[in-house]
């Protein structure tokens, strides 16, 4: 369906004959769509109402440009207004990587409307690149080695042009092979996930955004516009999580050979120049995404962490069964 509020007109997926119960709003990731909620939403218990959101640029959700200066707060502040649109009371959220991030934002800023929030291999609450330690501690002061500079140039090439070949390791189809998920054979409906990842608007105003230069090495920070710089730690910062109130409880489940969420991400260019595949890197250490996240979450103190073995960075499509078991249970006794 689609719902119009002030800010934009959001499409949001539904499942047949489900109108009614507790709501539980799914919040996808960078280069994806509502769309890889679809067999979570329908896996859900009687007695719930399953949502997916497009967040804005990617799905049927209006192309509305992102101003990255707000950190995720485009996003939170989209979700926050479709649940008041929708009158949704007490909802349980549910944020998958970057969509993490905008569920921690909607939950710092709103947090008497949430009722629980499921974390699914999160973005780390320091954003993605540019910081070190547990604490999140910027690496340079303008967030050098993160932003929309950090993306590969031929995979954006390639998503703007609609291609669904396996020609290339930067395809977004190898890229959900390699990256998305551990072993490519779990995926039930390979080209149903890479069309959805292929509505993701492309360009300086959504992904990557725009790019901006450093003198320190890498030589690239965040810019003011798009998806790669909404979630640079320049901009989006969560260190006060644990002052909210009410608190609701947290659960957080991540794949244990993550490649794109991690203390040693294949995704973050500290840790590409340590293992020389970017060149020059003077030492600066990888960011501790997994460690950042346990360090905020151990601060909050209503929160349970759960590790799927033999899992990459979507258990929702790798371990369906265990991921939909744990989700259950969690909304229940919420």
């Amino acid at each position: 369906m689609k719902v119009t509020t002030q800010r934009l007109s959001q499409h949001v997926h539904t499942v047949d004959g489900r109108t009614d119960g507790e709501p539980v709003l799914f919040v996808h990731g960078n280069v994806s769509s509502g769309a890889f909620w679809r067999d979570s939403m329908a896996a859900l218990p009687e007695g719930y109402r399953p949502l997916a959101v497009d967040l804005r640029g990617f799905g049927e959700t209006d192309p509305a440009p992102v101003d990255a200066t707000r950190g995720l707060r485009d996003y939170s502040d989209d979700v926050l207004e479709l649940v008041d649109a929708l009158g949704l009371d007490g909802v349980h959220l549910v944020g998958w990587s970057m969509g993490g991030g905008v569920v921690l934002q909607a939950l710092r800023d709103r947090p008497a409307v949430v009722r629980s929030v499921t974390l699914v291999n999160p973005i780390s609450p320091y954003g993605f690149g540019g910081t070190e330690g547990p604490d999140g501690r910027l690496t340079h002061p303008d967030g050098t080695g993160a932003g929309a500079g950090a993306a590969n140039p031929d995979f954006v090439t390639r998503l703007q042009a609609g291609d669904l070949s396996e020609e290339s390791p930067t395809s977004p189809r190898n890229v959900l092979r390699s990256s998305y998920v551990k072993d490519p054979a779990r995926l039930t409906d390979e080209d149903f996930y890479v069309r959805s990842m292929l509505t993701t608007r492309v360009g300086e105003a959504h992904y990557p955004g725009d790019a901006a230069t450093s003198g320190a090495w890498p030589g690239v920070a965040p810019g003011k516009t798009g998806v790669l710089n909404a979630i640079a730690p320049t901009h989006f910062r969560l260190d006060d999580l644990h002052e909210i109130h009410p608190r609701p409880p947290i659960l957080w489940i991540r794949g244990a050979d993550d490649l794109i969420v991690s203390d040693t991400s294949l995704f973050d260019l500290a840790h590409l120049g340590a293992l020389g595949v970017v060149p020059g890197s003077p030492g600066t250490p990888a960011q501790p995404m997994v460690t950042q996240t346990r360090t905020v979450l151990e601060r909050y103190g209503h929160y349970r962490e759960v590790v799927l073995d033999d899992c990459g960075h979507s258990p929702h499509l790798e371990h369906p069964a265990e991921f939909q078991r744990l989700l259950a249970d969690h909304v229940k006794d919420a």
